[in-house]
């Protein structure tokens, strides 16, 4: 038990009584008594109630004053948490004529706060019962929300596209096995939802809710020859074939499978995945949602792929040959061709082509050169030997584009734009419910108002939930940028031009070991 102490009157003079604590309870703080004998107007002596205070190993009785002291009652002091939370009380002695507070007066000292929830009134008559002074009760908690859990999706196969090919010994790379493509088999648990569970609500003291913080849903998005489960929440491969990942959405394809792509062919449009065996002659295109793998050489022809692209021996495009990926490409070498990616370029030498990668190119293996044309990336750059000794122009590009960066500024633009409609619409919203709610009446001119403002705020939080998406994915293509760089491992030759963001510098003399990146607004060069 705490200490205490208790006003007393005798012979026409106010006395003090002090009583020490037991066990392990709190000794008396000076500077709470004299807020207490100040807020009653008693007058004391400060030495003397400090002295008394500090010594004080047994109950004492100290001389305050020689005026009579009029009757205080028992004093309730209300702390509330600052989250309205917890109602905390400590209750000071009566005098020795004064008056005990009651349970009622309790109650009362708590309605006056405002508490309303969650008051505590087993803690109220156990403290009556033991009246256990200048110690902190708890007399109303409130009841804190129960957190809800995102919604959770766990795929069951390789969702990586970042796969690379073999680097071997000797320093050649493995174009033969790549192992990029997700094979499955019928029947195949594909991936796995577990759904979101919405909070409950809490109360302070005050009686005020407390929501819990939002959950995020989420649905099993599929294509073609996938089944799902009663309740949604498993999808299942229908046949034997590929699985990819697409957009956040799971795709299974049975995979077309053609010797060479000439005129036997035609043409291929194939809205899963494609294998050559072969080749795909001069003037012939395949076009695959899925991924498109060729074992053979691609000439002059056309590929596009939503998926990745692999070449296992390599593309000469003869001036008009293309190749467009939704994921990677790889190919043993590069030549005269036009080849865009919005993942990686892999290959193992790039000649006279305009090359885009969305975020690396990587040119590896006994070559490893870039010569002539034009290679862009968004991050990395990396290759053996840029440029020749014949001084071919080749131009190396890397960073985020100006156009990206302007497209930032839009979307940004637009999502502010966003918030202030919705900002005028809430209060519009919530004065028509609060009037429903109140037993108003609304005019159908007034209901259809309100009709129009809601489903334009609904359509308006899709748009801005699609430009936060968007400029999320910005956000960190920026980031990206802000590392980028170009390294060589061995030779960069006269007459390559380097290009950072938008910055360049064209190299006039053979330098080696270096990396490329962009600080202080230049170009620098530095070692390996």
């Amino acid at each position: 038990m705490n200490a205490y102490f208790q006003l007393l009157g005798e012979d026409h003079k106010t006395f003090l009584r002090l009583v020490p604590p037991t066990e392990d309870g709190q000794n008396l703080e000076s500077a709470d008594i004299i807020d207490y004998l100040n807020f009653n107007k008693i007058m004391f002596d400060l030495p003397s109630l400090n002295a008394a205070v500090s010594n004080l190993e047994s109950e004492q009785v100290v001389l305050l004053n020689n005026d009579e002291l009029i009757p205080v009652n028992e004093e309730l002091f209300i702390e509330i948490d600052d989250d309205r939370m917890c109602a905390r009380g400590r209750f000071t002695c009566a005098s020795d004529k004064g008056q005990e507070i009651t349970k009622d007066e309790i109650l009362s000292d708590l309605k006056f706060k405002g508490v309303k929830f969650g008051i505590d009134e087993a803690a109220i008559d156990f403290y009556l019962m033991s009246r256990m002074y200048n110690q902190e009760i708890i007399l109303a908690s409130g009841q804190p929300p129960v957190q809800g859990r995102n919604a959770e999706i766990e795929y069951f196969f390789n969702t990586d596209l970042q796969v690379r090919p073999t680097l071997k010994e000797d320093g050649s790379v493995d174009f033969f096995n790549l192992n990029i493509i997700n094979h499955v088999e019928e029947g195949q648990l594909l991936a796995r939802l577990t759904k979101e569970v919405k909070g409950t609500p809490g109360k302070d003291i005050m009686g005020n809710p407390i929501q819990p913080a939002k959950v995020n849903r989420k649905i099993l998005k599929y294509g073609k020859n996938i089944s799902v489960n009663e309740d949604g929440t498993e999808i299942y491969s229908q046949c034997n074939g590929h699985v990819m990942l697409t957009g956040g959405r799971v795709f299974v394809g049975n995979v077309m499978e053609v010797e060479n792509v000439d005129v036997a062919t035609g043409n291929i449009v194939y809205e899963g995945n494609v294998q050559v065996n072969g080749n795909v002659c001069s003037n012939f295109s395949v076009k695959a949602k899925g991924n498109v793998e060729v074992r053979g050489v691609v000439e002059g022809a056309e590929i596009e792929a939503g998926g990745n692209i692999t070449i296992a021996r390599g593309m000469n495009g003869m001036g008009k040959g293309k190749l467009k990926a939704g994921g990677n490409i790889v190919a043993k070498f590069i030549e005269n061709s036009t080849v865009e990616a919005e993942g990686y370029v892999e290959s193992g030498s790039i000649m006279h082509s305009n090359v885009v990668a969305g975020t690396e190119i990587h040119v590896e293996g006994k070559k490893g050169f870039i010569s002539g044309g034009k290679v862009n990336a968004t991050s990395l750059i990396e290759a053996k030997i840029l440029g020749s000794e014949m001084g071919t122009n080749t131009v190396l590009e890397i960073g985020l584009s100006a156009m990206a960066k302007k497209r930032y500024k839009e979307v940004s633009e637009q999502i502010e734009e966003i918030d202030k409609v919705l900002l005028r619409a809430i209060p519009i919203m919530e004065a028509a419910r609060d009037r429903l709610e109140d037993g108003q009446q609304l005019s159908d001119e007034q209901l259809e108002n309100v009709r129009n403002i809601y489903n334009l705020s609904k359509i308006k939080k899709r748009e801005q939930d699609e430009l936060k998406a968007e400029q999320s994915d910005l956000s960190k293509a920026m980031e990206i940028d802000k590392g980028a760089s170009i390294k060589v491992s061995d030779t960069v030759y006269p007459g390559t031009q380097i290009v950072i963001s938008d910055v360049s510098k064209l190299i006039k003399e053979s330098v080696q070991h270096c990396k490329f990146i962009k600080s202080e607004g230049n170009v620098k060069m530095i070692g390996l």
